[in-house]
């Protein structure tokens, strides 16, 4: 048990010294977050709060993970797999900041390169997964345990890929993926503890020491954003971990907020492109209820998105753990 609590506490301390002084240097060299034109309008007065905080509690939580790992010598299999995903996926979304800062725009990578470089690493993921020979069995709901590595890799791949970009739709809100992130993590650690899986128990605590830490700095009014560097990338572990402990449907509970909010735009985009109309007054859903609720609505929205996300995971637990 000491080593899991090593690398919370160790991600927590390297993100909260690190972080005030990467705030500081994003502020003397200008490099601030440009607020989309279609938001909601009171969001203009985010504009120019430095972003990519997400690289921060990313490379605490690496860091930590392979000393912790080290120690524990559990630098295995498990532990390669999570850390590739959580690498290139921020690798992916620093790339995509990176181009935004550099434009001074809120579009960085084309959709093309952005979902290829995800396809790959999602491939990578897989090649390990397999030279390893580790579980390909997929359980499908009312259907039963299916052994086919073809149908496997097909869902990995679109699972990873999706989570990745679920997570990255939903942070939009100061504090939100933060928080949720915590939750998410802590209830995969929980699962990982029951059973017995040391490797993936420490992973989990790293991660939430992490984003513990970067809400300090996060929460309403935010004093940095994480960006694509750390949403794309927490999106990816989450998925990567679920197919780890041969769990990958527990993310539609664990997750229920990501995909809630994935959903919303794939509901607005049908309706809009098909009967001219919007469901929603926009989209992702978090936009929607900021809208309806007010200005001055962000931390109610918040607040209750955090809670449907620890319902969701308290669910889970009760029924399936």
């Amino acid at each position: 048990m000491i080593y899991p609590l090593i690398a919370l506490f160790g991600t927590f301390l390297l993100t909260a010294i690190a972080m005030p002084r990467f705030i500081n240097y994003l502020r003397r060299h200008d490099e601030g977050q440009q607020i989309r034109d279609e938001g909601p309008k009171w969001h203009e007065k985010k504009s120019g709060t430095p972003t990519m905080g997400g690289l921060v509690f990313l490379v605490a939580s690496l860091i930590m993970i392979f000393i912790v790992g080290l120690l524990m010598k559990q630098v295995n299999t498990t532990l390669w797999l999570f850390t590739l995903v959580l690498f290139l996926y921020g690798a992916i979304g620093f790339a995509d900041d990176s181009v935004k800062l550099a434009m001074k725009r809120n579009l960085g990578l084309t959709a093309k390169q952005k979902f290829g470089a995800q396809v790959i690493t999602a491939v990578f993921f897989l090649i390990i997964y397999f030279h390893d020979q580790m579980p390909t069995t997929l359980p499908i709901p009312f259907v039963g345990n299916v052994d086919s590595a073809v149908l496997f890799a097909v869902f990995v791949a679109f699972w990873i890929v999706g989570f990745s970009n679920a997570v990255n739709l939903t942070d939009g809100l100061d504090g939100l993926v933060g928080g949720l992130g915590v939750f998410s993590y802590g209830t995969y650690a929980i699962i990982a503890a029951k059973q017995h899986n040391t490797v993936i128990f420490m992973i989990c605590l790293a991660v939430v020491g992490g984003l513990l830490a970067f809400l300090i700095f996060n929460h309403l009014p935010a004093k940095i954003f994480m960006g694509d560097t750390g949403s794309l990338a927490l999106g990816g572990g989450l998925a990567a971990i679920s197919i780890i402990l041969e769990r990958p449907w527990s993310l539609l509970l664990i997750g229920i907020v990501y995909v809630i909010e994935t959903a919303s735009v794939i509901l607005q985009v049908f309706s809009f492109k098909t009967f001219h109309k919007r469901i929603f007054k926009m989209s992702p859903i978090h936009h929607h209820f900021e809208i309806v609720w007010g200005k001055g609505s962000e931390k109610k929205v918040v607040l209750a998105f955090w809670t449907a996300g620890l319902i969701g995971s308290i669910i889970y637990l009760l029924l399936f753990l």
